[in-house]
């Protein structure tokens, strides 16, 4: 990268006009005659740099004290409505959907992008600057644990509601295309949306969950409000589940009790350790029951899904006790707290001892807004790496005209365009899974693939982001810029609802599960895909490493099985890296097939196959995954294999 630096010319200890006793003007002709000797550039870019040399010079010779004050002068990076700037989106979008609906959805999606541009963006830099602020007492000493947001948040929840931003997957107005319709509108909210969007992923679960349940009497008006378009009936939901011992294991670290009550409601108790969104209206979390001596069942078979709203009519906390706010790296714009629950009133929702199944719906949503999140964070990066180039004069010439540059973004490009199709291909999958015409092998896909993106493309953001910042060089560390906000908050998905290790398990459970089926169809759909371009002469090439990275997979997965369970333990990130990049590579080369696809699109295709497409089966030929190896693992980290007791 090309770093940031407020000179234009290139330092060099023999072209400095000052030591030289040269006058300003002088010393800065005989500067660029040395430095960019053999450098062309054309009329217009050689007449961009003389303008921006002119400023430099007229800045070096006035007074000292002047200049002082002056500001950098770089151009502001710019963009216009996300929607119609994102090309690969508007394909996608004409080579799936219906004609009626791509007219429509298009016409939403552009008068969304523009009101993205004139008023979300700005209320999303309000709410970075006005962080939530917990108010413990008041002032006459009572307690009243208030969490104070600014209004600009509570305006992103009324536009949240009036672009239907939960609701149309609900609505279904567009069938099966409606989560895809919803999933865009996310991608394009994500980053300008003030940390919304981390809100509207749990509304979004907590609806998925009601309906899943055949959205019972007691909990139809819940139901309705948090898919409601109307701003003063919308409600939001929480997700509590983390406790004192840990996030993902809540077999184990659920300690809260529900105690029941004559009346069939039950009363919570307990610590919540990390709870997101602490200012939403209502909540899902789970609890213990206890029985009439006040035991309960350890595990996760104990564990059941109670749904409790966060305050009373009076508006006043349901017996919840805010402890603290969490001093977050990113994500500083929502509220996430402590609390105790000391007898919170809460409805039990799922059938005793069926928590965790009952939630899991839950936490596929959410999954999969967290791959939205990825998306979104490595699309406007680059959006903005691109618009940056157009205007950066260094070296003599734009940022876009220095070939290292170039290739630089355009890696990151290709890594955004597979990203981007697996959020879509789980979109699509889910919109037929929602409207019942998903056939089981799209069910047993979708249950792989939300798994594998999320991991995958959690780690692919966090990438992507830093590498995208470096674009900018010093200015892109500044914080007033905008750029650090969306990287620290981009850190936090490959954390958020499971790590990579922990999804990788979760990986290696739905093959166990299905009994193999689910490779069987992964196998096949890729397949299928990539038939597709038999009649491309310029993707063969991807083609043929497509091929041959699906041969030494099943290599893997034949020579693993006779393996011990612990050897596919230690493969499974790998191993879900290796789905990851094979059936995204599916996916690019389906969408290059097109007859109308672009030149870039086939570039694309071509160079992400280029790529170790099975980093596993490489792996598993230098015994990566032997026993002798994972005790090397511990030796290498501790110096010596780690005793219990150490740990």
């Amino acid at each position: 990268m090309f770093a940031h630096r407020l000179p234009l010319w290139r330092s060099s200890a023999t072209c400095k006009p000052w030591q030289l006793g040269l006058s300003l003007r002088h010393g800065w002709e005989r500067c660029q005659a040395w430095s960019c000797r053999g450098v062309n550039t054309t009329a217009e870019q050689g007449q961009q740099v003389s303008m921006q040399q002119n400023q430099v010079l007229e800045d070096l010779e006035m007074p000292v004290a002047r200049r002082e004050t002056e500001n950098l002068f770089q151009e502001r990076p710019e963009t216009g409505n996300q929607y119609l700037e994102d090309a690969l989106l508007r394909s996608y979008l004409k080579a799936h959907l219906p004609p009626k609906v791509l007219e429509e959805v298009s016409q939403d999606l552009e008068r969304f992008g523009n009101r993205l541009l004139t008023e979300v963006k700005p209320l999303g830099w309000e709410c970075e600057l006005n962080p939530p602020v917990f108010r413990q007492y008041d002032a006459w000493g009572q307690r009243v644990d208030h969490i104070i947001t600014c209004s600009a948040w509570k305006r992103m929840k009324e536009i949240s509601a009036e672009e239907g931003l939960v609701a149309e997957a609900y609505e279904r107005r567009y069938s099966n295309w409606s989560r895809v319709h919803q999933a865009v509108k996310l991608y394009l909210f994500s980053t300008t949306s003030g940390g919304f969007n981390c809100p509207l992923a749990m509304t979004d679960g907590a609806a998925k969950v009601i309906e899943s349940l055949g959205t019972p009497a007691s909990l139809k008006s819940a139901f309705d409000h948090l898919t409601s378009r109307d701003p003063k009936k919308f409600w939001t939901s929480g997700q509590w589940m983390t406790e004192r011992r840990g996030g993902s294991d809540v077999a184990n670290g659920t300690e809260t009790v529900a105690r029941k009550q004559p009346d069939g409601t039950y009363r919570l108790y307990g610590f919540k350790w990390f709870t997101s969104a602490a200012d939403s209206d209502v909540t899902l979390t789970l609890a213990r029951i206890a029985d009439a001596e006040g035991h309960v069942k350890q595990g996760s078979s104990g564990l059941s899904l109670f749904f409790l709203k966060v305050r009373d009519e009076d508006k006043k906390l349901n017996n919840i006790r805010v402890q603290r706010l969490k001093d977050k790296l990113g994500t500083r714009q929502m509220a996430t707290a402590e609390l105790w629950l000391d007898g919170a009133e809460a409805e039990l929702i799922s059938a005793e001892g069926r928590g965790v199944a009952s939630i899991s719906n839950m936490l596929n949503i959410s999954r999969i807004h967290n791959v939205i999140g990825a998306v979104a964070s490595m699309r406007r990066m680059i959006s903005l790496s691109r618009e940056y180039a157009l205007k950066r004069v260094v070296f003599g010439k734009l940022l876009k005209d220095h070939p290292l540059h170039m290739q630089t973004m355009a890696r990151m490009e290709v890594q955004t365009r597979g990203a981007f199709l697996l959020l879509m291909e789980i979109a699509r999958l889910l919109g037929l899974a929602e409207t019942n015409m998903a056939s089981e092998q799209d069910q047993l896909l979708l249950r792989l693939l939300v798994p594998v993106a999320k991991l995958y493309t959690g780690k692919q953001a966090s990438a992507t982001v830093i590498e995208a910042m470096e674009c900018f060089g010093g200015q892109g560390y500044m914080e007033d810029t905008g750029l650090p906000v969306i990287v620290r908050d981009t850190l936090v998905l490959s954390i958020w609802e499971g790590t990579t290790n922990i999804l990788s398990l979760d990986v290696l459970r739905s093959l166990t599960k299905s009994r193999g089926q689910v490779i069987a169809v992964f196998f096949s759909t890729v397949q299928k895909k990539i038939e597709l371009a038999s009649s491309t002469a310029e993707l063969e090439p991807a083609v043929k490493q497509m091929q041959a990275a699906i041969s030494r997979l099943t290599q893997f997965i034949q020579g693993a099985g006779s393996k011990d369970a612990v050897t596919m333990e230690l493969a499974a990130r790998d191993f879900s890296y290796s789905l990851a990049r094979i059936y995204a590579g599916a996916l690019l080369i389906e969408h290059a097939s097109r007859p109308d696809a672009s030149a870039a699109d086939i570039s694309a295709a071509r160079r992400w196959c280029n790529q170790e497409l099975c980093p596993v089966a490489m792996e598993f030929k230098n015994s990566s995954y032997e026993a002798e190896e994972s005790l090397m693992d511990s030796s290498l980290v501790y110096g010596s294999p780690p005793s219990t007791s150490r740990l």
